[in-house]
């Protein structure tokens, strides 16, 4: 389980957060309104994450005072926004935070995210891939939609996928049988038209489905 600090300037953004962590693998450990508020020290348990709330925000700004308040360089830091430029998440690289993340992201896609820095990894956002890294954008004809979407589950079994678990892995991750986790691999390839388990990643990634 990874301790969160939560960062969120709205009442009723602390709160919804609160809400939509509180039944995953997560331990909030405090909470305050905003950056300057903790005074470069935390009241209580020392975090594994920080996740700032910048809704309604500058994404800009709040990642410059992250910036100047020297935070990233104590502690991976997660910002949820509602609209983040380019700049802003170059900068925010540059700054040393792990993710400027929209904030309309799935529960679980948010727990991945928090769990990927909490264990040193920088998070990208399917969108920001072509901007990051413009010799692997995908070619520009759109994507034919899926004749049969995945599931929920189909969809977190993908993440594994691209997180490197095998099957039995999996079934531990999940609480399932090999057999079901199998099938749901089976699954996920026949939807994505895929031959392997790394091609159906990045048809994953190409289509928005994989959080990197």
């Amino acid at each position: 389980m990874i301790r969160v600090f939560l960062i969120a300037a709205s009442p009723l953004s602390r709160a919804a957060l609160q809400s939509r962590l509180k039944a995953q693998s997560v331990k909030l450990v405090g909470s305050a309104a905003a950056i300057d508020a903790l005074g470069g020290e935390f009241p209580d348990a020392r975090p594994d994450v920080l996740l700032v709330d910048a809704t309604g925000e500058s994404p800009e700004a709040t990642i410059e005072a992250l910036a100047d308040s020297d935070l990233a360089a104590e502690i991976p830091i997660v910002v949820l926004t509602e609209a983040a430029s380019t700049a802003a998440s170059t900068q925010a690289l540059q700054a040393g935070i792990r993710a400027v993340l929209p904030s309309d992201i799935s529960t679980d896609q948010l727990v991945a995210a928090l769990q990927a820095a909490a264990s040193g990894l920088v998070v990208l956002h399917p969108a920001e891939v072509p901007a990051a890294f413009p010799a692997a954008a995908p070619a520009s004809q759109p994507l034919a939609e899926l004749p049969e979407p995945l599931t929920r589950r189909e969809r977190e079994v993908l993440q594994m996928l691209a997180a490197g678990l095998a099957n039995k892995e999996i079934a531990a991750r999940l609480n399932i049988s090999d057999h079901t986790a199998k099938f749901h691999v089976a699954a996920i390839l026949g939807k994505l038209g895929a031959a392997t388990r790394t091609e159906a990643v990045a048809l994953g990634i190409r289509r928005g489905l994989v959080l990197l």
